[in-house]
């Protein structure tokens, strides 16, 4: 199934699921009205959205056009938001970009960050930016949704938490991060709100490509209507999704609607192209000393969108431009 969530009805929008086509979409008779909720309750949710689903491709005279543009993203706030960093080229180069090494403890220990849940912004929202020396900075991720994870919960009930999959966009203040991380303690200027694409998917929806622990499909990012990469979420990932979830738990119970971000998806061949700004700038750097690729603008527009099987997109896609803050 595909859902999404449409603006009105309160700080949680209202859910829709959404056809195929990814054109129409239809409410659920009889709630839950919310993603939140559908979470919460989701044993008995889930018969119900299915029906919603089998309507909507059989009824599609009954259904409401759906436009991706003018979605909300589909979990608007959620329990909480724990970003992994799985993809070890990605750690490696924007180290290198501080010139610090890569600690052998990451190579078993996932790095796993805590962000900011609440809210999750619109797939097709304006991002205002203050100062563009600040480094705003893109970060194309996939990420899950869970159920309830009790604490200690072990690499098997991470795996059956699993109820979604999400496009991530997890903005980052590049220049902002480095004082923050000297300080000691961790990210919270340097990680404003995040996006996600317009859909949430169950697992089932990616086919093949989902082996129960990752996505394997590329994730295409461009800048300006230019290429930035396309690496392949299924490639060069250190820790798979039950991993992260597991790690997420090691100490602490996750409420339904937790999101579960993988960190930036990034291979180690860089012909693969990147999710990022900075490892481009890293890249450019170790080639020719000096970055040519600058963070992003007020002006600039991006465009975040996985890339199925015959051009299929299974999240619609992430589209922001950044504009200058008013005072």
């Amino acid at each position: 199934m595909r859902l999404a969530t449409l603006p009105g009805g309160g700080p949680d929008g209202t859910l829709v699921v959404v056809d195929r086509t990814r054109r129409r979409c239809r409410p659920v008779a009889g709630g839950p009205a919310t993603l939140l909720a559908a979470l919460e309750e989701w044993e008995s949710a889930l018969p119900r959205l299915a029906e919603a689903a089998r309507r909507l491709e059989n009824e599609p005279e009954t259904a409401a056009p759906f436009d991706p543009a003018g979605a909300l993203a589909p979990l608007p706030r959620a329990w909480g938001f724990l970003d992994g960093s799985a993809y070890l080229s990605h750690v490696e180069r924007v180290r290198q970009s501080r010139g610090a090494a890569l600690p052998a403890q990451l190579l078993t220990d996932p790095l796993m960050y805590q962000g900011c849940a609440a809210p999750f912004l619109p797939p097709g929202t304006d991002i205002p930016l203050a100062d563009p020396a600040w480094g705003l900075d893109i970060e194309g991720e996939i990420g899950v949704v869970t159920g309830p994870v009790p604490a200690g919960a072990d690499r098997a009930a991470a795996a059956r938490a699993i109820r979604l999959l999400v496009l991530v966009n997890d903005f980052s203040l590049r220049g902002l991060i480095p004082d923050e991380l000297a300080k000691g303690f961790g990210f919270v200027h340097g990680k404003p709100p995040s996006s996600l694409g317009p859909l949430a998917i169950t697992p089932d929806e990616a086919g093949a490509a989902w082996d129960g622990t990752k996505l394997s499909l590329p994730l295409v990012c461009t800048v300006n209507g230019a290429e930035l990469g396309r690496p392949n979420a299924g490639h060069d990932m250190q820790f798979d999704f039950p991993a992260l979830i597991a790690h997420a738990a090691r100490t602490r119970p996750l409420p339904a609607g937790t999101v579960i971000a993988a960190g930036t998806v990034s291979n180690r061949d860089p012909a693969a192209g990147f999710a990022c700004l900075l490892e481009r700038r890293v890249c450019e750097i170790l080639a020719a000393g000096a970055a040519s690729t600058p963070f992003l603008r007020p002006g600039d527009r991006v465009r975040l969108e996985v890339e199925g099987p015959g051009g299929a997109s299974p999240f619609g896609a992430i589209v922001h431009r950044v504009t200058a803050a008013g005072p």
